[in-house]
């Protein structure tokens, strides 16, 4: 159990930790000099073999709550310190705020200093913390009076702690490992060293499935060693304090706030969807509020942009989104604290529903409920919720994130499908109610498609998914393809997806002719005969050779370039090579095509924007750059003949 004091300066908080564990925290030598705690001090007390009591002694000055907040960040139990002869003092309040907006719900108060103090002033104290802990987590928990130097009071403090520690329901340790970094450090002879607490998951020394990555810069790390609750260890837990030995990483790359995780723990990003709770004294915010956001063991700056109304009011939970310089890494359900722009006043917390916020549409109807439906989750672990207000699915990477388990030991209700996409792409869990109407509107994109296009032998599966909804993420889209391939409700002709009925058989005398036409515009290359001068080559009617011209279309034959201008598909997947070879990335400009296949810039910009219309390309000012997106043409060109089809 990780154990945080909590109070005023100069209440004694040290003191008491040392005569609890034998264990000065304060280590700096401007904090022995001084006499109180600058930066975070640690202790342990080992109760048996599978038992340490782990102390984090956080300083209680006015400037350092920033300090304190990453200290109180990721403790079970909080240990509320007020000196018997002070009272409650204005850091002590603070405290008790920050506290309870962190979500604790266990915790003890412990009054110091009894031998300074009169019977009077104790009973004074005493009053005073009655009416400041009413209503909050602490309201009616244990008082213990001590005085640290005496020793009265200690023994029986230390075997509540203890007991306490024993009755502790053990964290769940099933969710992506992550460690919070509050310190980095060199020791001589060893390397860095960081230290922190684990708030999910399992790290094991000598697994080789596990690899860890300093976030958000995403570096990958490699341990050494480890400390976990002082002892020497092979194994992290979620709600231990460790330290790990780290290769390959200089100090100087680290700071407070980093995180030691998992690689796809987190997805690190600028804006945090959240919702924000403020306290009663805090006057109302507005868009774009500069606010001190502590968030883990990290301290950064954000803007405020309000989701539900023009202003966030104290007194009732509010959805908000916070916007960040830089991005970090959060996971839902994570504790957050917000101070004003000069870090003098602590306005309120809440929790983090969505570490991914999007910059646009933030709030539409739909993004709310989905914001409320996490929110309810957290709460109720209610998963047909969450579902109903997700339309393309949940991927287990984000389940896993959301939910801190398995996906697999999630109770599921029975309108939920597990999607599993062919390849690298990870399974989707999706509600049966968006499912099948998206197969549908699939099918009726390509019914569309073929009547605006009969000419075209289907679409390629990036532009059908733009045609269709661009928002469909990638691994639920080819989920979708695979099902209704497999359902036979959809055909697959090279790259072209395309309804079944969508396509054309041959007379014995439309083959012969087709062989003759193939042939010449196999002959032509890059330059074939136009429709016109096909029909007088062979001798038959323009029409038929147009009519013709699209049945081999379909049948992905022929290409149409330009309305009657029919290209070989060979000679199309060798163009299609040829721009993948020069223009991945930069680009190319249509006059260095033109001079690379020795044509007239007419041909060359019909050539370009077909590649366009198919959606293989994209023009960026006066260069033609290749779409990421697309999967079209990407096996090797066939230069097979072309009598192998229909003879000569």
């Amino acid at each position: 159990m990780i154990i945080g004091t909590a109070g005023h300066i100069d209440h004694g908080k040290t003191t008491l930790v040392k005569a609890l564990t034998g264990i000065n925290t304060d280590t700096l030598k401007d904090e022995q000099k001084r006499g109180i705690t600058i930066n975070l001090g640690y202790a342990y007390q080992p109760l048996n073999e599978q038992l340490t009591l782990g102390f984090v002694d956080v300083p209680g000055h006015e400037g350092l709550i920033h300090t304190m907040v990453a200290g109180a960040t990721g403790i079970d139990f909080a240990m509320l310190v007020v000196a018997a002869d002070d009272g409650v003092m204005p850091q002590t309040l603070e405290h008790i705020a920050i506290l309870s907006l962190l979500g604790l719900s266990c915790g003890c108060v412990v009054i110091t200093r009894s031998a300074l103090a009169q019977p009077e002033q104790l009973a004074r104290t005493q009053q005073q913390l009655q009416q400041a802990l009413a209503g909050t987590f602490l309201h009616g928990a244990p008082q213990f009076v001590t005085d640290s130097l005496s020793g009265d009071g200690i023994a029986p403090l230390r075997e509540f702690l203890q007991q306490q520690a024993e009755q502790q329901q053990a964290v769940s340790d099933a969710g992506p490992f992550r460690l919070a970094i509050d310190r980095a450090f060199t020791l001589s002879g060893q390397g860095t060293v960081v230290t922190g607490t684990v708030y999910d998951g399992h790290f094991s020394l000598h697994s080789k499935h596990q690899h860890l990555r300093l976030m958000p810069a995403n570096i990958p790390v490699r341990v050494r060693g480890l400390h976990a609750q002082n002892q020497a260890g092979t194994q992290a837990r979620a709600g231990q304090r460790c330290a790990f030995n780290l290769a390959n990483i200089a100090k100087d790359a680290i700071a407070r706030g980093d995180w030691l995780a998992e690689a796809g723990c987190f997805e690190p990003g600028p804006r945090l969807d959240v919702e924000l709770q403020l306290l009663s004294t805090s006057a109302p915010l507005g868009t774009w509020t500069p606010l001190h956001v502590h968030i883990g063991a990290a301290h950064v700056m954000a803007h405020l942009v309000p989701l539900q109304a023009t202003t966030v009011q104290a007194g009732k939970p509010a959805l908000t989104q916070l916007v960040f310089e830089q991005p970090l890494c959060a996971l839902p359900g994570d504790r957050f604290i917000i101070r004003n722009a000069q870090a003098k006043q602590t306005l309120g917390g809440g929790r983090v529903l969505d570490a991914n916020g999007p910059d646009r549409k933030r709030r539409t109807p739909a993004r709310l409920a989905w914001l409320k439906a996490v929110a309810d989750y957290l709460d109720q672990k209610n998963v047909l919720s969450l579902l109903q207000q997700a339309p393309y699915g949940i991927t287990r990477t984000a389940l896993h994130r959301l939910a801190g388990q398995a996906p697999e030991q999630i109770m599921l209700p029975k309108q939920a499908l597990w999607l599993t996409p062919t390849g690298k792409n990870e399974p989707v869990l999706m509600h049966e109610a968006h499912w099948q109407p998206l197969l549908s509107r699939i099918e009726a994109t390509l019914k569309k498609a073929h009547e605006s296009y009969p000419d075209e032998p289907g679409i390629e599966a990036a532009r059908l998914r733009r045609m269709t909804d661009s928002a469909i993420p990638q691994p639920l889209w080819h989920c979708a393809l695979q099902t209704l391939l497999e359902q036979q409700r959809l055909a697959l002709t090279g790259a072209w997806y395309h309804l079944p009925g969508h396509s054309v058989s041959l007379s014995e005398s439309e083959q012969a002719l087709a062989g003759r036409m193939l042939a010449l515009s196999y002959d032509g290359r890059y330059d074939p005969p136009w429709v016109r001068d096909l029909a007088a080559t062979l001798e038959a009617g323009e029409e038929e050779i147009r009519q013709l011209g699209r049945k081999l279309v379909r049948q992905g034959l022929l290409y149409q370039v330009q309305p009657d201008l029919l290209y070989h598909h060979q000679h199309v997947e060798q163009l299609a090579a040829l721009l993948r070879q020069h223009a991945p990335a930069e680009g190319i400009k249509a006059a260095e095509l033109r001079d690379r296949l020795g044509l007239g810039r007419k041909r060359t910009l019909q050539i370009l924007e077909f590649f366009q219309r198919i959606g293989y390309s994209r023009r960026r000012k006066d260069r033609h750059v290749i779409r990421a997106d697309n999967m079209m043409f990407t096996s090797p060109p066939n230069v097979g003949n072309v009598n192998d089809t229909f003879g000569k």
